[in-house]
């Protein structure tokens, strides 16, 4: 009986090279972006190493370097003025509020030489950080919402964005962006469901980078960490609606979740790795812990294994260097 010598595959880079299972590519990269209204010089967020709010200008200078780098695209987040904030995010829908700016900039700047998307989504914008406008009680109203949301994708559209992405998590969300954008003419905008978006601990530093004003939690409308089927209901009811691309929020901690929607989606499917996901491997790298760029590397790669075709992490750039480094080009 012969011994089986699996390790003869691992022999080199070169055959470990010919053999892998899972590659990744740059263009399946998106980069997340914040951009902040008020301020003159781009602001460090300290619980992001690496990354920034951005003025105007220096995001059209960060969004030309991803392009560059072969990053496929990027995600743009509104940061406005605290007193630009109010109960409904109106903020978000006007043409002049500063995610609806950046995306005419970077539209005028990048062209279709990259995927433009936006967050279409309240909490950036409310005066009580929900994703979603209150009833007088305090708690999400689901419907009233989603007109808000009709109304940010419009916003969005006419600002040049290729991809409109509803993270709120509303029911019917989908389906109602979906039917504003087609009968105003913007046929050809699509849709990227936040299909799996749990209410996780890890939102932390992002929650920073916005400048959240969140009052309690959104446990009433995010997934519950305790279920995983919850996500198939939510996966074709997404799909039906006409998602174009669908997506699941946070990537690292929820991989199984990533390979459940991965088996049963006939469209294209994303993972964000999210700030404290991406804040917790910088952390141990800081302190020696860790090799900061095999982790960040490792664990995009272990998002992909899973079933993403898309991910989006703010290693993106940096990523699609070394990817292209190994690659010779």
């Amino acid at each position: 009986m012969s011994l089986h010598r699996p390790r003869r595959l691992r022999t080199t880079a070169a055959m470990r090279g010919l053999v892998a299972e899972t590659r990744m590519d740059p263009a399946q990269l998106v980069l997340p972006m914040f951009v902040a209204d008020g301020i003159d010089a781009p602001r460090p967020i300290s619980s992001m190493p690496g990354v920034v709010n951005h003025t105007l200008e220096s995001l059209r200078v960060a969004a030309r370097e991803a392009v560059d780098a072969g990053v496929g695209g990027l995600m743009l987040f509104g940061v406005p003025r605290p007193e630009d904030k109010d109960a409904t995010g109106s903020c978000g829908q006007q043409p002049d509020g500063i995610l609806n700016r950046a995306l005419r900039l970077l539209a005028e700047d990048l062209g279709d030489t990259t995927v433009l998307m936006a967050d279409t989504c309240l909490d950036e914008f409310t005066d009580h950080g929900h994703c979603g406008v209150l009833d007088d009680a305090g708690r999400v109203d689901n419907d009233a919402t989603l007109e808000h949301y009709r109304e940010l994708a419009l916003a969005q559209a006419r600002a040049g964005a290729h991809v409109v992405a509803p993270s709120g998590m509303m029911d019917g969300q989908v389906a109602a962006i979906r039917e504003a954008l087609d009968a105003e003419g913007f046929t050809d905008v699509a849709v990227l469901a936040y299909t799996a978006k749990y209410a996780s601990a890890f939102y932390g530093p992002f929650r920073e980078a916005v400048g959240s004003s969140l009052d309690g939690d959104r446990r009433t409308y995010q997934q519950d960490p305790a279920n995983r089927t919850e996500s198939v209901r939510e996966l074709l009811a997404d799909l039906d609606e006409g998602a174009d691309m669908v997506m699941v929020k946070p990537a690292m901690s929820y991989l199984d979740i990533v390979r459940e929607v991965a088996d049963r989606s006939d469209r294209p499917v994303a993972a964000y790795q999210i700030s404290g996901e991406y804040a917790m491997i910088c952390a141990a790298a800081e302190r020696g812990w860790i090799d900061r760029e095999a982790a960040l590397d490792e664990a995009v790669l272990s998002i992909v294994r899973a079933g993403a075709s898309i991910v989006l992490t703010y290693a993106a750039v940096e990523i699609a260097h070394r990817l292209r480094l190994r690659a010779g080009s």
